[in-house]
């Protein structure tokens, strides 16, 4: 949707996927059915330049650090970035292996409502902070090597997962 083609002009990305994960382990409930989700992920954003996908289900990982090892392995030759909204970057530090994950790929963070402040004060983004890349050359972004990491405003959209789940948005 229009985070994800921002994210492709403004870090200077040749393909974005959209991983559909089988579940969040820090979340208490399941998602929907995952079939049920990459249906309405692939209704939903029609791009030629977006991959929607269940890859993790297929390497059999659960957390993100693992999916980007065994991502690197699979594609030796692709250079993976990762995004993420400014919500997670407020919370990354509780995620598994947080910091391998920064060591392995460049970050890409996308602002969302409400987090703007927490996000950049987040523990991940003090951490990391010598490996910020500023807004006006998120472009490099892609081309960079880790540990480096990108915090951008975008245009916002108050419309989050929940409110999408709310709606019944994945139940079609």
């Amino acid at each position: 949707m229009h985070i994800t083609r921002q994210a492709l002009k403004r870090f200077g990305l040749d393909r974005v996927w959209w991983l559909v994960s089988p579940g969040n382990p820090l979340k208490k409930h399941g998602p929907a059915p995952l079939e049920q989700r990459l249906s309405a992920c692939r209704r939903i954003m029609q791009h030629p330049r977006v991959t929607i996908t269940d890859i993790e289900r297929h390497l059999g990982t659960r957390y993100t650090a693992e999916t980007i090892a065994a991502l690197q392995e699979k594609y030796q030759h692709v250079q993976f970035v990762w995004l993420m909204g400014a919500d997670n970057l407020a919370s990354f530090h509780l995620w598994q292996d947080w910091q391998e994950i920064m060591h392995r790929v460049p970050v890409g963070v996308l602002a969302r409502p409400g987090d703007r402040i927490s996000a950049r004060r987040s523990v991940a983004a003090q951490r990391f902070d010598h490996a910020r890349l500023k807004g006006p050359a998120s472009q490099l972004l892609a081309r960079s090597q880790a540990p480096r990491w990108c915090y951008i405003n975008v245009p916002l959209n108050d419309t989050s997962s929940t409110a999408l789940r709310a709606k019944g948005t994945w139940a079609r």
